[in-house]
């Protein structure tokens, strides 16, 4: 048998720390704060990068978290996650989620001063409420959609808020009808919440839509009609399947294809920004997550 929170010979320790913090999802991470950075005329430049990175850390930190704080019920629920399974124990998640969010907050504030950090602050704090207090209730889908509107504002910063408020609501819109599909991932959804979620998400595909005409031009316009094809096609289709028959596979899919799909939003995001080579990144990032997934699940 394996030792209690030690990797094995046939699985090791980095994977259990991977399948903790959902390693492969945070690839849909990035493209917040770069989306939010591109409305806002990068007024960090180059640092945006290194804020993106600081949204990773913040990510995997929820993750790790999110697990901690679950452990009782993934027990029964869920036994082969990494805390219930032996593999990783209860007070090394913890840790994992405190020092990747001090890791996120001072990435941040070193790369983008008090106009970064605060944001940042924000955005850990939300984390940690959400994942300790807020996620089992009905304000929970809010709380997390907040949670991903602050990436996308971390990449404007204090100074700039309201440029990024659109991208940033279409992003945090996305993520409630991701997290109102989750509760059902276990015991199955119904179909009238699928139906919510669909509805929500075709106001997200319309709202980005009419963003394209803005700053892309005509490659933008392009560009951004092709990702919110991919983005009907990936969350949408799957929404239709499960709005039938909302049993737990079909929702877990669901809520996968949602994870996936905020990457061509993104894309169709940027464009509308007038950054539709962030087009081609998010592209690429859909296509790794995707493969990724089958060795580490995003959900």
């Amino acid at each position: 048998m394996r030792p209690t929170g030690l990797g094995g010979p046939d699985r090791p320790r980095l994977h259990d720390l991977a399948e903790l913090v959902r390693a492969p999802a945070a690839l849909t991470v990035p493209g917040d704060t770069l989306v939010g950075a591109a409305a806002a005329g990068w007024p960090f430049g180059r640092a945006t990068v290194a804020l993106s990175a600081a949204a990773v850390c913040l990510y995997w930190a929820g993750m790790a978290l999110n697990d901690w704080a679950d452990r009782d019920v993934d027990a029964v629920e869920r036994p082969g996650r990494p805390i219930p399974s032996g593999r990783v124990r209860p007070d090394e998640a913890l840790a994992v989620a405190a020092g990747l969010s001090v890791a996120g907050l001072v990435l941040a504030g070193a790369a983008g001063g008090r106009r970064a950090a605060g944001v940042a602050g924000s955005l850990a704090a939300s984390i940690w409420a959400y994942d300790l207090v807020l996620k089992a209730t009905p304000a929970g889908p809010l709380a997390m959609a907040t949670c991903r509107g602050l990436d996308v504002l971390l990449g404007a910063g204090t100074g700039r808020l309201r440029a990024a408020a659109v991208p940033a609501g279409l992003v945090a819109a996305h993520t409630v009808a991701v997290t109102m599909l989750s509760r059902g991932e276990v015991g199955g959804s119904s179909s009238r919440t699928v139906a919510r979620t669909l509805a929500l998400t075709g106001g997200v595909a319309g709202g980005a839509l009419l963003g394209l005409g803005g700053r892309g031009g005509l490659a933008g316009r392009v560009a951004g009609v092709a990702s919110l094809g991919v983005y009907a096609a990936t969350f949408g289709r799957v929404q239709l399947a499960a709005l039938e028959a909302p049993d737990a596979g079909r929702t877990q899919h669901a809520v996968g294809a949602g994870i996936h799909g905020l990457m061509p939003l993104q894309g169709a995001l940027a464009a509308g920004a007038g950054a539709a080579p962030l087009t081609g990144l998010a592209a690429a990032g859909f296509v790794a997550a995707r493969r990724l997934s089958r060795r580490v699940s995003p959900t």
